[in-house]
């Protein structure tokens, strides 16, 4: 998942975020992916349960779609926000976007599978993959 923008707001994660990712790595492994606008992620997300990954300022898109492309497409999802999520939500087998206080990039939200208004809605998505069912079912 990104994290500005994503999980945190101004550098400083959203209310709840963090207990919700805890759950998570109970269940699969949790990468932040981020170019760390802030400089705040590493303070942050300084946890054993979450994998930080700080990219470098260029070419943001490709680092992250590459970076979820190691991790294996088929077994991938993410979590966005920005023009540099947009590639990463469209190769993940599930990408999901969301629109809080910082907006998101409409390239963001046309490669996600679903859109929410928060990422604890997004997150309890993911603990609850039930909730996904009405949403993606064709």
């Amino acid at each position: 998942m990104d994290y500005n923008g994503t999980m945190a707001a101004s550098g400083e994660p959203l209310p709840g975020c963090l207990e919700r990712l805890r759950r998570l790595a109970e269940r699969v492994e949790v990468h932040v992916v981020t170019a760390d606008t802030f400089g705040r992620a590493a303070s942050r997300v300084n946890e054993p349960a979450f994998k930080l990954e700080i990219l470098p300022a260029k070419r943001q898109d490709e680092a992250k779609a590459s970076y979820v492309r190691d991790l294996g497409l088929r077994t991938t999802a993410a979590i966005g926000n920005g023009a540099n999520d947009a590639r990463m939500l469209k190769e993940v087998v599930l990408g999901l976007a969301v629109v809080q206080a910082e907006g998101a990039a409409a390239a963001a939200i046309q490669n996600a599978d679903a859109v929410f208004t928060h990422i604890n809605d997004a997150l309890d998505a993911l603990l609850d993959p039930e909730r996904l069912v009405a949403t993606l079912r064709t």
